[in-house]
Order: C-alpha cells, then sequence, then structure tokens
C-alpha cells in the first residue's frame, strides 16, 4: 500500500485474484513473472492548476513457497507547476511557477511478501504480511520525488466465499525527512471485493484510505474499478479506472497492466 496510489490497488487486486493459485502451486522450485502497463492520473492535489502525470511501472516478481520478492522499475512523466514535489508514493506537494514537464526514472520499489501467515480453510480466512522499501532514486531536483527512502509493513487479510473474495489491508508508512519539508509517517488502509465471473474474467472494486503526510492536509481517499482476464496460462490483463474523494487525492485515473509468468 506504499507505493504509487492506482499501482497500489492494481497490485493488491491481483494479489486478491492470484492467491488461491499460489497458495495451491506452493513447492520448492521458484516461479517468475514479469508485467508493465501505464498509468495516467490528474488533480489538483490542493493547488489551482492540475498536476498531469504518466506512471510506467516495470516489475519483476519471484515466488518462493509462501515468499514472494518483489521489485519495480518506474518510468515518471510529470506535467505541474514549476516546484512541485511529485511524490508518487503519497501525494504531490503542488509548486506556485509556470507549468513545466519533467520526466525520468522514478523511486525503485522493493517488498517481500510472506503468503499464509494465518490460513483457515474451515473459516475461508487468510492473511498476508509485507514489507516495502522506497528507494530515493528519483531526481529531486527535477521533483520526481522527496529525495528520501520510505519503509512501510502490512497486512493483507481475505476471506474466500465462493465466487466472492472480500479483502482488508491495514499498514504505517514510515516517512523518510527531506530537508526542505515536513513528512509524517501515515496508516494505511484498504477494503473492498473481487468477484469471479467466469473462469478467467474478475473485477472488483477497492475503497483505498491513507492520512495525508503533510500537517493539515485532508487524507487520501480513492475508490477504483478493475477488470483483470486471463488471456492464456501464461498472460493476463487488467484495466482499471479511479476516482478520488478529497484534496489530496487525484480527481481521476485510469490504467492498464499486462502480466506474464515464466
Amino acid at each position: 500500500m506504499n507505493v504509487r496510489p492506482i499501482q497500489m490497488v492494481s497490485l493488491f487486486a491481483c494479489l486478491v485474484m492470484l492467491h488461491g493459485e499460489m497458495a495451491v502451486a506452493q513447492d520448492n522450485d521458484p516461479k517468475f513473472t514479469l508485467s508493465t502497463g501505464v498509468e495516467v492520473a490528474s488533480g489538483t492535489y490542493g493547488g489551482d492548476v492540475d498536476i498531469d502525470d504518466t506512471y510506467i511501472p516495470f516489475t519483476a516478481t519471484v515466488d518462493y513457497g509462501r515468499v514472494e520478492y518483489r521489485l519495480t522499475v518506474p518510468y515518471l512523466r510529470v506535467s505541474a507547476p514549476e516546484g512541485t514535489i511529485f511524490d508518487p508514493g503519497g501525494e504531490p506537494l503542488p509548486g506556485s511557477g509556470a507549468l513545466t514537464t519533467q520526466s525520468g526514472l522514478g523511486d525503485l520499489i522493493g517488498s517481500i511478501t510472506v503468503y499464509d501467515v494465518i490460513n483457515s480453510q474451515r473459516l475461508g480466512l487468510a492473511m498476508d504480511l509485507t514489507g516495502k522499501v522506497k528507494f530515493a532514486t528519483a531526481d529531486e531536483d527535477k521533483g520526481l520525488g522527496t529525495g528520501e527512502n520510505d519503509f512501510s509493513v502490512q497486512a493483507d487479510f481475505y476471506k474466500f466465499a465462493g465466487k466472492l473474495t472480500m479483502l482488508g489491508s491495514v499498514g504505517y508508512k514510515f516517512r523518510g525527512d527531506p530537508s526542505d519539508v515536513d513528512l509524517n509517517d501515515v496508516l494505511m488502509a484498504a477494503v473492498g471485493g473481487a468477484y469471479k465471473f467466469t473462469a478467467g474474467v474478475k473485477g472488483g472494486l477497492i475503497f483505498d484510505y491513507r492520512e495525508s503526510a503533510i500537517s493539515g492536509s485532508d487524507a487520501v481517499q480513492e475508490l477504483t474499478g478493475f477488470v483483470s482476464r486471463r488471456i492464456s496460462e501464461t498472460w493476463r490483463f487488467q484495466v482499471f479506472v479511479l476516482a478520488g474523494f478529497s484534496d489530496s487525492s487525484p480527481d481521476w485515473g485510469a490504467g492498464v497492466q499486462i502480466k506474464r509468468s515464466l
């Protein structure tokens, strides 16, 4: 939950949809997955001018039994007032200068997830634990990041009921401390559900809540709808749209993601 909001929901949704498959397929052979996509978002974030961004993540995942290792290397393009500090893992800090466009490598995200820390087939319940690190690789002079590493921990909960999977998540993000802005550590939470329409098509809704890292600002509140389709045994395609409900959220967002298992 500590990555970019739209990408967080996309990855969280994929975990929900694939959780059962991963649990069944646990063995000693590592499984590799590659994914990419394009995500766009726009909003004023409490400022006077829209901040538009395009986020293109390249993600490699290794599943080894009950443990998953994930690394995301993103490309970022942002159109915003000069002086804006863009924070893909939080909310942008709008500047007040002329409109400018910056692009380049974003912050790398590394994570480790342990599946089925709790698993009750009788109750249809499961819980996973994840630790994540945001490495400050984005160019802070361009405003593409805060220039500080962030750390987070989270627990994801699943309730299986036939074709419906209900989900919830709670976590905490420890923010780095940039020299020119004071960022607070934040509580994060999400709730939603995914429904299996057919053997290859699933979809759902997820509501995401995160405290603002900026004192006095609204909490981030977003609702995302997604549809995922399995194209073959090794390919999966997903689309999603997002609406924000606070000044700290984007007004809207959308994206596509494609994933291949090797």
